[in-house]
This record gives structure tokens, C-alpha cells and sequence, in this order.
């Protein structure tokens, strides 16, 4: 979403690189680039205002006119702007002191309410919670049957007595839902309320109604990240109107300029709490603002990637799989490699997860065009492999490389292709695992170049022969006979009495060699 934003501001600050000092007039051009980035991207213009007004006034200090790198000195500062546009520090779930912890979300229809309902109860199942999903939007049709539908995909409890379909009283459902909750002993409700396609009285009412039925302990307001500036409309509509204590963006993976997303919370001075990435269930997690800022400006989420690593891969299994590679390269088989490479798709999508890297902004393109199936061809190639080729992927030869095609349904070359990737890969993690660091990278330790190195060292310190017979007899003519004159003193290698010069003769073979 944030892409265009995110070539501006590189394409402003490589600008300002390789520049020992700025001048008033590079700081004046570098904030009407990053203004006219912001406001591309649909930011709110007050809040683009306040933003320019932070940032000149801290380049124009003696914050930069005394760093060591001005450039790197003002991209700095604009992440740090952008983190308190965003909302500063990362806000966290208040739960109640006396369970259930009542959680009420609002927003206008379409802005992904049920569907972040079932999100939300799955991160919260994660942390450890027994979430509960209650239907109270009792107007759109086929809501309370939707919302039991997401509730089995999360593997979370549902409560909807009523069937909905404009039959029923929401806020009846809200009350009976508390107690249900407590006799249930789930920690905490999800309340899931009915939207409108606008702001109206009749929305506002009923929303405020149940609010002051179940007292919630968080009110969250679920906006559509790519409906623009009318988000931040709407935003100051619902906070005036019933009130919310923070925001969730949904649909935060669309192609929209997504800059209203970064207005909502200067504007209405609500913390963007939780972000919904994706279709799956799983793309919803916390929202930090220095890792979203640090995401525009380039720079990668290697914290979020962490996360992602910790939650999914195993303390012991990744302490066995080092052990098992120390042992040697031969360890590692087909059957490991296949096992880490499931291990990692389970932490999402391969192009979100490469997004995360830093610099990886140079490369959307390759990254957008990335076919996941890839890694369920490999996964299809390895599993119709026998045990045995699995363990000694050696054997693998032309036949078994065509009945494994044929098998997996690939042509031979990719099943020949696969082997080949593997047994770098079990080089690469056979070196990483003995402190080797990574092949590959010369003028580092361990990391390639340095046996070629030591080969160049051992053949200068003796000169090679020729293959030539004729040649290699004339090189050991010359050298016996500059041996000869080192014992006589000669350095020309003449015969002793001194002759001329002039009239000196190379041998036969020699001038053969010379041509």
C-alpha cells in the first residue's frame, strides 16, 4: 500500500547523499519533495503541514549542521516524525481486572468488521485467551451465519442467539452475551455490531446503546485503508459521536495510496492499535509504529520477521537441526530440507516475509512476481523421492530423475535443478553451522575466496613448469647456468676470462623457444 510513498521518499534522500552539508536551500527542496510524496499519497493536509514544520525545523538545527552525515541525519529525523504521526509508542489490549475483558468493535459496513472479528479472536487464542465472537449486527443479511462461519475457521467460540436478518435486538444479544461468557469462562467478548454504508443517527444510536449495555473495556474502530481521506471523516464521526479508544486498519495489503492510514490517528488522537494485512486469518497482528515507519521509509521489519521465526520454529528443533549439521554436511538430508522449508511457509507468505528485509524495496518487482506454488513444487518433488533418495540424494541418476518428474508432475530439469540447490544449501548451512559464516562472499572470513587465495599463495612461491619439452629444457639450461654464475660471481652467467657481449650466443633450444 505504501509503495509509491515509499519510491518518492528513496528517490528524495538519494538526493542528499554523498552532500558533506546541507544548505538551506537542500533542506527547503528535500521537504517540498517528502510534502508533495505525502500529499500523492493521500495523507491529510493538516497533518502533511505539521509534519513538514517538524521536519525543517530540526534539519535547519543544529541536529544536522553538526552530523558527521547530514543525510543520514534527516532521513533520522523524518522517521522519527513519521513514528509520531503514526502514533508514537506501540499501544497494547487493556484487559479487565475481572474477566471477561469486553472488546466492542464499530465501523461502516464493508470496512472487514466480522472477518476482523475472527482475526482478532485467533491473535487473541494465540496469546494465550479464550475469546468469545458475539453477533449483534442483526440488520445485514446472513451476518450472524457469516460471522459463525469465520468463528469455526479460527477455531474460537460464537455466541448468536438470534438469526438475524433484521430479527432481533442487538443490544439484548450484547447483554446476554456477558453472562453467557462468565458461565462459559471465556476471558474475553468480541462484539461484532452492525455498519452502515454512511455515517447515520440510527447507526450512531444503536451503537452508542450497546456500548452503554456491556460498558466495554476497549472500543475499537475498524476503518478501510484504501477509502482515502473519507477515512479520517469517519473517524471523527464515530469518536464524537459514540466514542473509541483505538483504531484497526483493515485491508492494509490494497493497492490504494493507504495515506489516510496515516492521518487517523494525528487526527484523532487514537492509536492505530491492530493492522489486517491479507485474506487469511492469520494476516492480523499488533501495530507498532516505529516498524510500520521504518517499513515506508525502506528500511525493512526485521523485528516483526523475528517475531514471526519465534512463533513458528522450535527451540529443540532447531537446536537438533545444528547439531545435526556440525556433525557434517551429509547429516542434513532431503528430509530436513524439507521439513525447514514447511517450517518457514508456515510463517506466512514468502513475498511478505522477503518484504520485511531491509533494502528489499529495490526489488518489488521480483518480489511481486514471486510464485509461491514454487514451494509446492519442491515440496511435491521431495515427497515422491524414496526414503533412501531422500537420505543420499547421490543416487538420484537420469532414470529416477524421470520417474520423480513423472511423479511430481515437473519436467526432469527441475527435479535435477532441486538436488543441485540442495547440495549448495547443505553446504552453505553445513559452513554457517561450524563458524564458517557464509560461503560465497570474498575478503571475509570464512566466506569464499579464501581457498583461491591460498592456492594463488602456494604456486607463487615456486614458479610452475611448462608442458612444453623443449621450453622446460631451456628454462633448466637458464637456471643451471645462473646457478653456475652465482658461484663464480658472474650475475650475467658468461664463461669465466670475460667475454664480450656482443658475441654472446644463446643456446639452440633456447632460440627455438624464442622464435
Amino acid at each position: 500500500m505504501f509503495d509509491t510513498l515509499s519510491d518518492r521518499l528513496a528517490s528524495t534522500f538519494k538526493n542528499l547523499r554523498g552532500k558533506g552539508r546541507l544548505s538551506e536551500a537542500d533542506i527547503d527542496a528535500t521537504a517540498r519533495e517528502i510534502r508533495i510524496a505525502l500529499l500523492e499519497a493521500d495523507v491529510a493536509l493538516p497533518v502533511v503541514r505539521a509534519f513538514i514544520k517538524q521536519v525543517k525545523e530540526r534539519a535547519t538545527g543544529s541536529e544536522v549542521s553538526q552530523a558527521l552525515n547530514p543525510a543520514q541525519q534527516v532521513i533520522k529525523i523524518v522517521n522519527e516524525e513519521l513514528v509520531g504521526i503514526l502514533g508514537g509508542e506501540t499501544r497494547r489490549l487493556r484487559f479487565a481486572k475481572n474477566p471477561p475483558t469486553v472488546i466492542m468493535l464499530a465501523g461502516l459496513q464493508g470496512a472487514g468488521k466480522t472477518t476482523l472479528a475472527g482475526k482478532l479472536g485467533r491473535w487473541l487464542k494465540g496469546q494465550g485467551h479464550a475469546p468469545l465472537l458475539v453477533a449483534c449486527d442483526l440488520q445485514r443479511p446472513n451476518a450472524v451465519n457469516q460471522l459463525h462461519v469465520v468463528s469455526e475457521r479460527a477455531e474460537v467460540a460464537f455466541y448468536g442467539p438470534q438469526p438475524g436478518n433484521g430479527v432481533g435486538d442487538p443490544v439484548q444479544v450484547a447483554k446476554d452475551s456477558i453472562e453467557y461468557a462468565r458461565t462459559k469462562q471465556h476471558d474475553v467478548v468480541i462484539v461484532d455490531t452492525a455498519g452502515r454504508l454512511g455515517i447515520d443517527q440510527e447507526l450512531m444510536q444503536q451503537a452508542a446503546d450497546i456500548r452503554d449495555a456491556v460498558s466495554p473495556d476497549e472500543i475499537l474502530f475498524i476503518v478501510d485503508a484504501m477509502i482515502g481521506q473519507d477515512a479520517v471523516n469517519t473517524a471523527e464521526a464515530f469518536r464524537d459521536g459514540v466514542g473509541f479508544d483505538g483504531v484497526v486498519l483493515s485491508k492494509l495489503d490494497g493497492d490504494a495510496r493507504g495515506g489516510a492510514a496515516l492521518s487517523i490517528a494525528h487526527v484523532t488522537g487514537k492509536q492505530i492499535m491492530f493492522a489486517s494485512n491479507g485474506e487469511k486469518l492469520d494476516d492480523f497482528d499488533a501495530f507498532h509504529p516505529d516498524r510500520m515507519a521504518s517499513r515506508i521509509l525502506g528500511m525493512g521489519d526485521m523485528l516483526s520477521l523475528i517475531e514471526k521465526a519465534e512463533q513458528t520454529f522450535s527451540q529443540a528443533e532447531a537446536e537438533k537441526m545444528a547439531a545435526k549439521l556440525a556433525k557434517g554436511p551429509k547429516e542434513f538430508t532431503l528430509d530436513d530440507f524439507l521439513a525447514q522449508m514447511e517450517q518457514v511457509r508456515k510463517m506466512g507468505s514468502i513475498s511478505k516475509l522477503l518484504g520485511m528485509l531491509p533494502g528489499m524495496g529495490q526489488m518489488k518487482d521480483q518480489i511481486d512476481n514471486l510464485d509461491e506454488r514454487e514451494v509446492d513444487r519442491t515440496a511435491a518433488i521431495i515427497k515422491s523421492m524414496t526414503p533412501a533418495e531422500r537420505h543420499e540424494p547421490t543416487l538420484i541418476n537420469g532414470s529416477r530423475r524421470a520417474r520423480i518428474a513423472k511423479g511430481s508432475g515437473v519436467d526432469v530439469s527441475q527435479v535435477k535443478s532441486l538436488v543441485e540447490r540442495f547440495f549448495d544449501a547443505r553446504k552453505m548451512m553445513s559452513k554457517m553451522a561450524q563458524g564458517g559464516g557464509m560461503p560465497g562472499m570474498p575478503g571475509m572470513p570464512g566466506m569464499g575466496g579464501g581457498a583461491r587465495k591460498k592456492k594463488q599463495v602456494k604456486q607463487a612461491k615456486g614458479k610452475r613448469k611448462s608442458g612444453n619439452p623443449m621450453k622446460r629444457k631451456a628454462e633448466e639450461q637458464a637456471a643451471a647456468a645462473r646457478r653456475e654464475a652465482a658461484q663464480s660471481g658472474n650475475p650475467l652467467g658468461l664463461p669465466q676470462g670475460g667475454q664480450d657481449p656482443q658475441n654472446f650466443e644463446l643456446p639452440d633450444e633456447f632460440k627455438k623457444f624464442m622464435g
